[in-house]
């Protein structure tokens, strides 16, 4: 158990870095269509910004045993938000996740799948820390 533990830490945590690096490298195509669809200019870039913070906190907490579970549920709370958004209807299951050379965006399932997948590895991960947790000291 402790190896499944640490393989879903080391997915969970390598993951959330990826994805939370790419949110300060410039415009987002998924923040940016939300902003245009949605007329909430905010979202490109305070929400973006935030996100990733977001992402890169989790995948530190996740790391350390004594964090691990908050680590997990901030990964949960940020995935949950993105599948939210995935399936209503300011984005879509089809999400941007590039500019195409006319202004437009090249669409993929890619980004959904990417956080339903990760989702469960977070409710997995949440899982085997709870059965695996040593009872307090008396």
């Amino acid at each position: 158990m402790k190896f499944l533990k640490w393989g879903f830490v080391i997915l969970l945590a390598a993951f959330l870095v990826f994805m939370g690096a790419q949110k300060f490298g410039g415009p987002n195509p998924i923040f940016h269509y939300i902003a245009n669809s949605t007329g909430m200019a905010f979202f490109e870039p305070q929400v973006r910004l935030l996100t990733g913070v977001a992402e890169i906190v989790a995948a530190a907490l996740l790391v350390w045993p004594r964090t691990r579970m908050l680590g997990a549920y901030l990964s949960l709370a940020v995935l949950g938000g993105a599948l939210l958004f995935h399936l209503s209807p300011f984005l879509g299951i089809n999400a941007p996740v590039a500019f195409n050379a006319d202004g437009g965006y090249v669409k993929s399932p890619a980004l959904f799948i990417m956080a339903s997948s990760f989702f469960v590895v977070t409710l997995a991960l949440i899982y085997v820390e709870r059965v695996t947790e040593k009872p307090p000291a008396e």
